[in-house]
């Protein structure tokens, strides 16, 4: 059998174990802050979701029912309520999708609109003038019309093209469907 030989060991200097000891650190605190870090913005993307969520919901708009106000494309920032008032912006649910429409009345109003589009309110003429074309449009219910307790009458802002409280499908949506009311718009597409 042969021998092996043995090499001499040598103590690495108090230089290299310094250095060696610096790296280490450096691990340590590199892996502890990667660790906080993560951390903070998963618990931060939870906080956003959980309040986009339950108070202030974020929806991007489809088609071309409020236009001009609104144009395809744009994201609006809701807030949740269902206490919405004459002229306001907001969002309903109706079979699984969301609408963006305009409250015009509220419960015990009485709805005409002429055949030139124009719309009365309780009597009172409504001076529209986000409403580009005003036109009767597709309208499947009688007027005058009384916008039943607890509901609300909704119009597009493209009169022509909406489908909205006129519509029998659709009709006056009731509190429970107001997903929210448009508080401001976060980005336009133009």
């Amino acid at each position: 059998m042969s021998a092996k030989k043995k090499v001499p060991e040598t103590m690495p200097s108090v230089e290299q174990v310094e250095t060696e000891l610096k790296n280490i650190k450096y691990r340590k605190r590199f892996r502890s802050t990667l660790v906080s870090t993560v951390s903070i913005l998963i618990v931060v993307a939870a906080v956003a979701v959980l309040v986009s969520t339950l108070f202030f919901p974020v929806v991007q708009v489809a088609g071309s029912s409020m236009e001009p106000t609104l144009k395809e494309g744009d994201i609006l920032l809701l807030v949740k309520s269902d206490k919405v008032d004459y002229g306001e912006m907001c969002c309903v649910s109706w079979q699984n999708k969301s609408l963006l429409k305009r409250v015009i009345g509220l419960s015990g109003d009485v709805i005409d609109i002429d055949g030139d589009g124009n719309v009365f309110v309780n009597g009172e003429f409504l001076d529209e003038p986000y409403v580009g074309d005003k036109e009767l449009g597709r309208c499947e219910i009688d007027f005058p019309y009384q916008v039943p307790e607890d509901k609300i009458f909704i119009l597009g802002d493209q009169r022509s093209s909406s489908v909205d409280s006129r519509s029998a499908a659709i009709g006056c949506v009731g509190k429970d469907q107001i997903v929210g009311k448009v508080l401001f718009r976060v980005w336009s597409k133009k």
